[in-house]
C-alpha cells in the first residue's frame, strides 16, 4: 500500500503513543494519556467500522455482579478478592458516569433483578442461605445492605415468585455512551483510524514497529494493546474469546417490564429499551463453540433466546424479533483484567470478564498510568 506524503506527515510521523483498540478501555487510555502528556501525539488503531468488540454490541447494563455470580466468584476468589472486584467494578460505573454525565448515556437507575426458574430452587436456597454474607462482605462499598428479597410480578411464568433486587444498579443506551466518549477523544485531538488491523509488532531500542493490515508500518514511542477478546491475535495472554449473543424486539405496546434481569448466574440477561426487549445470553449451552471471534449468531442459541421470551418473559404477549448480532467478550479463569507492562515500551489493559461497561473507564485510566 502505497502512502501518501500528506497521510504519513499528518498520521504516522512522531507519534508518541499508539492504541490498539478504540473501545471503552481504548478510548479513556487516550483521554488519561492526553491529560497527562497533553502535547503528545496520540494515535487509536481500531480494526473495525466501528469498536469491533463487546463495547458498541453489549446489553448496556451498569451492573457489578448479581447474587449467584458472585456466589461463583468466591469459589475461584477469595473473599477479599472478589471484595475487591465488586469494588472496582461500582468505581469503574462512578467514573463512567462522572466522565460523560448520566443524560448521555442515557443513565436510568430502575435497579436490578435476579430470578430463578422453578428447577432451580437448590441455587435458589444456597444464594438466600449466603445472602446476608455476601450483603455483609459489600457493605463497605455501598453503605447498606445491597440485595434484598423481593416478590417479582412483571407477569413472568416458569419462575419462582420470589428475586433478589438491588437499588444500585442501572441500565444505560450502548450506543449513545460510545458516541459521547468518541467525540470527546476527537475533541483533545486524538486521532481514531478505522480498518486499521493491527497484525504485529516489533521492539526497537527506543520505540515499537507496528505493521498495521500486513500492508505497511509504522513506529511509536508507546504501543498500549486494548483488544480485550481480540488480544490472543497478536499477543500470548491468558485471554479467551467469548461470543454473546443478542436479540432484540420490536416494540412492544404498554410494555410494563422495567429494570434489569438476571437468569441463570447471569449467562441469560434481559431489560426494557425504547419499549423494546433486549434479550442475550445461552453462552453456557455451548462454552467451546462460542470462544469465537466470530461476529455472528447461531441457530442453537438464538432459538434458546426465542423460547426465553416466549415461555418464561412474554408468555401472553405477542412479539416480533427485530435485530439479532453478537459481541465480542475476554474472558479467562480469573475475573480480574491483564492489566501490566509486557516491555518498556509495550503495555496490555485485557480480559474485561464480560465487565467491560462496568470496569472499561477505570482500566482505561490504569492501563495510561502504567506508562
Amino acid at each position: 500500500m502505497q502512502l501518501s506524503y500528506w497521510e504519513i506527515k499528518s498520521w504516522f510521523t512522531d507519534v508518541d503513543f499508539t492504541i490498539v483498540g478504540s473501545g471503552i478501555v481504548g478510548l479513556n487510555c487516550a483521554l488519561s494519556l492526553q491529560k497527562k502528556y497533553p502535547k503528545s501525539k496520540i494515535l487509536i488503531l481500531e480494526r473495525g467500522l466501528l469498536p469491533s468488540g463487546a463495547s458498541t454490541k453489549n446489553a448496556g447494563f451498569a451492573c457489578f455482579g448479581s447474587v449467584s455470580e458472585i456466589l461463583d466468584d468466591l469459589k475461584n476468589h477469595t473473599e477479599e478478592e472478589v471484595f475487591n472486584l465488586v469494588k472496582k467494578r461500582v468505581d469503574g460505573l462512578q467514573l463512567l458516569r462522572q466522565n460523560l454525565g448520566d443524560k448521555k448515556l442515557s443513565y436510568q437507575g430502575l435497579g436490578g433483578y435476579e430470578l430463578f426458574r422453578s428447577e432451580d430452587v437448590p441455587l435458589y436456597e444456597e444464594c438466600t442461605q449466603r445472602l446476608d454474607f455476601i450483603n455483609k462482605l459489600l457493605v463497605p462499598i455501598f453503605s447498606e445492605k445491597v440485595f434484598q428479597l423481593k416478590a417479582q410480578d412483571f407477569g413472568f411464568q416458569s419462575l419462582l415468585s420470589a428475586s433478589f433486587f438491588t437499588p444500585f444498579e442501572g441500565q444505560l443506551d450502548t450506543g449513545k455512551m460510545m458516541t459521547a466518549l468518541i467525540k470527546k477523544t476527537v475533541k483533545k485531538d486524538i486521532l481514531i483510524l478505522n480498518g486499521a488491523s493491527v497484525t504485529g509488532f516489533s521492539e526497537l531500542k527506543t520505540q515499537v514497529n507496528i505493521q498495521i493490515n500486513d500492508r505497511f508500518d509504522f513506529k511509536t514511542g508507546k504501543l498500549l494493546i486494548a483488544t480485550n477478546g481480540f488480544a490472543n491475535e497478536i499477543l500470548k495472554e491468558n485471554v479467551q474469546p467469548a461470543r454473546a449473543q443478542v436479540l432484540i424486539t420490536k416494540p412492544i405496546k404498554n410494555l410494563k417490564i422495567k429494570g434489569n434481569f438476571h437468569l441463570d448466574r447471569g449467562y441469560n440477561y434481559f431489560r426494557n429499551i425504547d419499549g423494546r426487549i433486549l434479550l442475550g445470553g445461552g453462552r453456557n449451552l455451548d462454552f467451546k463453540g462460542e470462544e469465537t471471534t466470530q461476529q455472528s449468531t447461531t441457530i442453537g442459541i438464538q432459538l434458546h433466546l426465542e423460547a426465553l421470551l416466549k415461555t418464561v418473559i412474554l408468555p401472553e404477549t405477542s412479539f416480533e424479533i427485530d435485530q439479532r448480532w453478537s459481541g465480542t467478550m475476554g474472558v479467562g479463569p480469573q475475573k480480574n483484567p491483564i492489566l501490566k507492562p509486557l516491555s518498556e515500551n509495550v503495555f496490555c489493559g485485557i480480559r474485561m470478564g464480560g465487565m467491560g461497561v462496568a470496569i472499561g473507564s477505570i482500566v482505561g485510566k490504569e492501563l495510561a498510568d502504567l506508562v
